[in-house]
């Protein structure tokens, strides 16, 4: 039974608003743990324990859609690459060198604007004035959010080494969210997910080895165990299904624009969660996040 063009629209927005819902909870959970954890063995173990977790499921398809899964090996590497090897890995690698403001106004402001721009590009998506409109407005409550109500504090910020790996992963989500819309037809949902994910874990090895022959060994307790399954299960698994299914719904550029949300619920729960106040900066901010999200979806 196919659903309604309205519908599916209503379907791509809630889940993309859960799928940064629970993506925002990586970057507190990847802060506290990173001198327990290096940043490459915490995203190799994050995508071993999803590709783990999410066999069983694609099992069943996979001998099926083989012959479709071989004849694009090179698409699903490109996928793995840029949306599981290289875009976490960089923002952990990232979080090591740069401020957190700097984190997160690169990371929550560079990956929807190339969206919008690659499937403006490579897909043909439309960008109408109401949707750069909408864009333009999301942007403003981040950076109202980073500056803490003045803009000027925003002149102050410097340009670090981890700057450029967090606007490096914002690229790389970027072309994954391009690539996605591609999926190849045959393949199912979360064949795709399993295949990607292996892929994307493969990736990382080498850079595994490496990062363990010159880094502390790792710290492994309950905590850590614990954290690893919600990136490998919550994180991965969950997050990235419904991501996809939001932009088959929605499209790329237009599911792109919801990471804007992901900055102002993690406010949320470092104030839950961290005892942190909200004033504000903080209503007005989510309150043009909402607002430009709401333009940028209007069909007219």
């Amino acid at each position: 039974m196919n659903h309604s063009p309205a519908k599916n629209i209503y379907t791509g927005i809630g889940l993309a608003v859960l799928a940064t819902f629970i993506w925002s909870w990586n970057f507190i959970v990847a802060r506290g743990i990173y001198k327990e954890i290096p940043p490459v063995s915490l995203a190799f173990f994050r995508w071993l324990t999803a590709t783990i977790l999410i066999f069983p499921f694609a099992f069943k398809y996979l001998k099926k859609e083989w012959p479709v899964i071989k004849q694009s090996w090179i698409y699903f590497l490109f996928a793995a690459a840029t949306g599981i090897a290289m875009f976490n890995t960089f923002v952990y690698v990232g979080a090591q060198y740069t401020t957190a403001i700097n984190l997160a106004l690169i990371g929550t402001t560079s990956s929807p604007i190339m969206s919008v721009i690659f499937a403006r590009i490579f897909l043909n998506e439309k960008i109408s004035g109401t949707r750069v409109f909408g864009i333009t407005i999301c942007i403003a409550g981040i950076l109202f959010l980073l500056s803490k109500g003045n803009f000027q504090n925003l002149l102050q910020l410097k340009f670090t080494k981890g700057d450029s790996w967090v606007l490096l992963a914002g690229f790389a989500f970027a072309v994954y969210n391009t690539l996605v819309k591609k999926k190849p037809a045959a393949v199912s949902p979360v064949n795709f997910l399993f295949i990607v994910f292996s892929m994307g874990t493969l990736l990382l090895v080498p850079f595994y080895i490496q990062e363990t022959a010159h880094a502390a060994p790792i710290s492994w307790n309950v905590s850590a165990l614990l954290i690893i399954l919600y990136l490998g299960l919550g994180a991965s698994v969950i997050c990235f299904w419904i991501w996809n299914i939001a932009i088959r719904n929605l499209g790329a550029g237009r599911a792109a624009l919801f990471g804007n949300l992901i900055p102002v619920f993690s406010t949320m729960e470092a104030m839950l969660i961290l005892g942190e106040k909200i004033n504000w900066v903080h209503l007005v901010s989510f309150v043009l996040v909402i607002l430009g999200l709401l333009i940028a979806n209007l069909r007219k």
